[in-house]
């Protein structure tokens, strides 16, 4: 008897220990990080439109320069490179930190460089072309910067198509396949700014470009060549 009256007796306080516990404190906590992310992609988000906000306010200025055209392409071509270098990081940058929630902001900016890209083209397609199907392949089959071009523009496509997440389940691992075009990509977009600029003896930026997207290629297979090592010994 007296052991069955201690033990209504503890369960008793349990009890009231679980209702004088507050709500909020009751239900789980989100995971290490995460609290941060939602904010941190509105604020990525509203920023990575900077680009296009300083064309328009140019634009409206009047600040565009003597050949706004050429303006806008150079502008939206070298931003499209920009977020390119910047998707490609991601898995760098979380790797190195052991930060997993970054991987949550590579979409996004993929998007982005898919945004500008098209900017690109069709700045090049409708203002510099009007259009005119015949003159357009005549330039990407005359012009090797214009081919290249081109070529990771319909890549890009394809990347942006399949970027859903009803996508990612429907092509399973066929999809982290396609989506390895990044690379390629990245490595036409830089002979795409070097071939343009190489005609006007201008090759700075596409250096710096160049060695950030071979260091960012570099170390995707440094990794690679390590983790196939490591696999090899494990058997």
């Amino acid at each position: 008897m007296a052991s069955d009256t201690q033990t209504v007796t503890r369960n008793e306080l349990a009890a009231r220990r679980v209702a004088s516990t507050p709500a909020s404190a009751a239900k789980p906590r989100p995971a290490g990080g995460a609290r941060w992310v939602v904010p941190a992609k509105v604020v990525v988000f509203i920023a990575a439109l900077y680009p296009l906000a300083r064309l328009v306010l140019f634009g409206m200025t009047d600040r565009l320069g003597a050949n706004p055209i050429e303006f806008i392409t150079r502008s939206t071509g070298l931003w499209t490179l920009v977020f390119l270098c910047i998707t490609l990081a991601v898995t760098p940058l979380r790797r190195l930190t052991g930060v997993a929630a970054f991987v949550r902001f590579r979409r996004m900016l993929g998007l982005y460089a898919f945004f500008y890209a098209t900017l690109h083209f069709t700045t090049y397609l409708w203002f510099d072309k009007w259009f005119d199907v015949a003159e357009i392949v005549k330039d990407i089959g005359k012009r090797p910067f214009i081919t290249v071009g081109f070529a990771a523009f319909v890549l890009l496509i394809a990347l942006a198509v399949t970027s859903p997440r009803a996508m990612v389940r429907k092509l399973g691992r066929r999809w982290q396949t396609l989506h390895r075009a990044i690379y390629v990509i990245g490595t036409l977009a830089i002979l795409h700014f070097w071939w343009m600029k190489a005609g006007k003896h201008d090759l700075l930026l596409p250096k710096i470009y160049g060695a950030v997207m071979f260091a960012l290629l570099g170390w995707r297979l440094v990794v690679w060549i390590r983790e196939r090592s490591m696999g090899t010994r494990r058997r």
